[in-house]
């Protein structure tokens, strides 16, 4: 059984139109302001150019302005026509502009990265589970499992968002499954809709899909940011098994602390739902035997996941590449499990485009040496020059927490700050730094949005069900930002230096 997901009832807030107004006048206005300003000593024009087009994508990121698939299209067209008059960095002894096929040949650079393909590949892996409802099937099975008490069914829940987290590459595509799931129940339990327990296993939904954004490198597009962003500019790659063992010890004590966390705050009004296992197992009655296209998908899937975890120990097949081949096996005629037309049914471009343009900004940062000249503003300003990996770590990850509080996309906010921190990490005189793991553990705090209902996708998925008030969101977010902190202090001064990750 599922339900629609409700509005948010309308609140004293502003309308959002306005705020969308003032945020899109607001980035016009930052974007004419840097360029009126006078080009900055051992800045190319080209990278003056480029931090005013930084400061209008930040504000329009930011405020919502624009949606962020016509933010990504307005960005390249400035790249193009402001950068076409600016002299190539590459080339600083030319004084003539370089023109707009060279303009449009780096504005839609992005779209050349290995990770966009990966992004694209893995929204069909999302589309394949949807349309043969392989997601909803595992989802009901587990939670068929584990008991009609309300804590197990939490723990049901959050079993499932870290199962899917290995098998749908898109956060957005995991919570938007399970947040019908959740409200069926809600229903279907006899439970109102804003009781406490209704707004436990929603929240904690949101929170796991999070978390495992962090464990999993798949799991999410920002990460794909990173690693495209680490490959081409460091010229290190990161292996699938590489970041999971980075990560995932991380990702699974945030999950105990979670589930604490929530069960403690959120406590919910019974500790036992009565006829709830009867209900979840009608449910999955209701689908019937597994058809043939399941059985595919997932045999597809658990390859794919097997290629993944396996890469540059058993083969030299990149994570890219094999998403690829997974994705045409599943187009082709009899053997695969759905065909193009059905494959594009609500297929996310918006994100590609925004993910692709994304990249192409921070490699623009990159190549007008603009991302350069602002690390060492923040390495000289902040006396990091010979910080110690641990200081320079806690820092940019404070800076990160706080700064996601203005973005609602983990994917934007990694496109503008990541080339940023790469730069600041190579600027470092720090014997030995590790620049491709901090930039990777840095990631890692990138998909903190765990305060607002606005800092992601998947947040917003959730306070779409109205179950619960933003407070409670905020509240509960705190908590768990702040142990999340105080976790990466430990993994800080332990395991990620004792795996190298910090200093070589």
């Amino acid at each position: 059984m599922t339900t629609p997901l409700a509005t948010p009832a309308p609140s004293s807030a502003p309308p959002k139109g306005l705020l969308k107004r003032v945020g899109l006048w607001s980035a016009v206005a930052a974007l004419v302001g840097v360029l009126l300003l006078p080009t900055p000593a051992g800045l190319p024009l080209a990278g003056h150019y480029m931090l005013a087009i930084l400061a209008f994508a930040v504000i329009v990121w930011m405020t919502e302005a624009l949606d962020y698939s016509v933010s990504a299209v307005v960005i390249a067209a400035f790249m193009i026509f402001l950068l076409a008059y600016a002299p190539s960095a590459a080339k600083p002894g030319l004084t003539a502009g370089m023109g707009t096929g060279a303009a449009l040949n780096l504005a839609l650079s992005g779209f050349a990265n290995s990770a966009v393909a990966l992004v694209a590949a893995a929204c069909f892996i999302a589309s394949a589970m949807t349309a043969t409802g392989l997601d909803r099937r595992i989802a009901l099975t587990v939670l068929s499992k584990v008991g009609a008490k309300t804590h197990r069914i939490v723990i049901g829940a959050m079993v499932v968002g870290f199962l899917l987290s290995f098998i749908v590459p898109s956060t957005t595509a995991r919570v938007a499954c399970l947040m019908p799931i959740m409200m069926g129940f809600v229903l279907a339990f006899k439970v109102d809709r804003k009781s406490r327990f209704a707004a436990l296993l929603v929240i904690t939904t949101a929170q796991t899909a999070s978390i495992w954004n962090v464990g999993i490198k798949t799991a999410a597009a920002q990460n794909m940011v990173a690693i495209g962003f680490i490959e081409k500019q460091l010229g290190a790659q990161i292996t699938w098994a590489e970041w999971f063992m980075a990560a995932a010890p991380f990702a699974a004590l945030m999950s105990v602390a979670l589930f604490f966390i929530m069960t403690r705050m959120m406590k919910p009004e019974m500790t036992e739902i009565a006829g709830g296992q009867e209900t979840i197992r009608q449910q999955l009655h209701e689908l019937g035997p597994m058809t043939l296209n399941q059985w595919k998908l997932l045999a597809i899937v658990l390859v794919l996941l097997g290629f993944w975890s396996t890469e540059k120990v058993l083969h030299n097949f990149d994570t890219s590449s094999t998403t690829i081949a997974a994705v045409a096996f599943m187009l082709l005629p009899r053997l695969g499990v759905m065909d193009w037309k059905s494959s594009q049914k609500g297929f996310p471009w918006g994100t590609v485009v925004l993910f692709a343009v994304g990249i192409s900004v921070g490699t623009a940062l990159l190549q007008t040496k603009a991302a350069g000249w602002l690390a060492q503003l923040i390495v000289t300003n902040l006396g990091l020059e010979m910080a110690s990996a641990f200081s320079i770590l806690m820092l940019l990850s404070l800076f990160l927490i706080v700064i996601h509080l203005g973005f609602a996309s983990a994917t934007a906010l990694a496109s503008t700050m990541i080339p940023i921190i790469i730069s600041v990490l190579t600027t470092v005189q720090t014997p030995g730094i590790n620049v491709v793991g901090m930039t990777m553990i840095l990631q890692f705090v990138v998909s903190f949005g765990f305060i607002l209902p606005v800092n992601a996708p998947q947040n917003m998925i959730a306070y779409g069900t109205d179950t619960f008030e933003a407070h409670d969101f905020v509240r509960t977010g705190v908590v768990i930002t702040l142990v999340a902190t105080v976790l990466l202090v430990v993994f800080a001064l332990t395991y990620w230096p004792w795996m190298g990750l910090m200093v070589h």
